[in-house]
């Protein structure tokens, strides 16, 4: 898989257990982490948060359709029926990187757009990789970063993201 994909969620159907060690397994839904569903080595899985915060991981090995391993953890410790997303983010951002769990986003031509239209403060420069982060001033008001990671005018594969970058 290149460094930089072009999916921002590939495939997240159904919900995981996640060890500390990193093998990801089904818990609930009609799992099937094959090729024939786009899944491949060197994608990036995103843990939904179930109370210790969200997490991360790099797929190292398809172990079969319904466990996968992963490595590059990004773990607060091991999750359980948890929602996930596979995507194609960049690897680099995952532990390590200037973004953290969840503030990188793949973001289609559509959603840039509509960001200018609405006139978000979330809008950023270009579509493709963001990474977008937010603070509060000392006077109460959100700060919005948004730094373009990598310039894509190809992103497909809507991720869970339409609060803050919607579509239309």
């Amino acid at each position: 898989m290149p460094l930089w994909g072009t999916k921002d969620t590939v495939y997240s159907t159904g919900k995981v257990n996640c060890t500390t060690a990193g093998v990801l397994t089904k818990q609930s839904g009609s799992i099937a982490w094959t090729a024939g569903n786009g899944i491949k080595v060197g994608q990036v899985v995103t843990l939904a948060t179930d109370g210790s915060g969200p997490g991360q991981g790099v797929i190292l090995s398809i172990d079969s359709a319904t466990q996968l391993t992963l490595t590059n953890l990004d773990l607060p410790g091991a999750f359980t029926n948890v929602d996930y997303e596979i995507r194609e983010t960049p690897v680099a951002e995952v532990k390590g990187g200037s973004f953290a769990v969840n503030q990188v986003f793949g973001v289609s031509v559509a959603e840039q757009q509509e960001t200018v239209d609405d006139n978000s403060q979330y809008h950023p420069a270009h579509s493709g990789w963001v990474g977008i982060s937010t603070h509060m001033d000392m006077h109460g008001n959100l700060r919005v970063k948004t730094e373009t990671l990598v310039a894509n005018s190809t992103i497909s594969g809507d991720s869970t993201d339409d609060t803050i970058l919607p579509d239309s």
